[in-house]
């Protein structure tokens, strides 16, 4: 699961990992979050600036390969950036009720 927000122009992308006890013990929590951490750095050659991102990792992942989550993580990032720029129209964010500033995108591995 994934969620974006937007941040100034002018700072950096800023990216965080949520990934609980119940992906696994803490080698294989530890693994997932090494793989979001470079499909993280991967990410920041598109979203260098203005975003907030925080990825909350399935129990699934623990099983992903590295392709599938890398896949569903740009995937998602991709629905969730494009929500946004939807959002804000000429500088001035557009109201509305279903994303409160926010986007989110899951897919049932990532």
């Amino acid at each position: 699961m994934l969620y974006t927000a937007p941040i100034a122009a002018d700072q950096a992308t800023r990216i965080g990992f949520i990934v609980s006890k119940a992906i696994g013990n803490a080698v294989t929590r530890n693994l997932v979050k090494r793989r979001l951490r470079e499909a993280g750095a991967l990410s920041l050659g598109m979203h260098g600036t203005g975003l907030a991102v925080v990825v909350r990792a399935l129990p699934a992942a623990a099983t992903a390969s590295w392709d599938q989550l890398l896949a569903d993580y740009n995937a998602a990032l991709s629905v969730t950036t494009k929500r946004l720029a939807g959002s804000v129209r000429n500088g001035e964010k557009v109201a509305s009720p279903e994303l409160n500033g926010t986007t989110e995108e899951g897919t049932p591995r990532a």
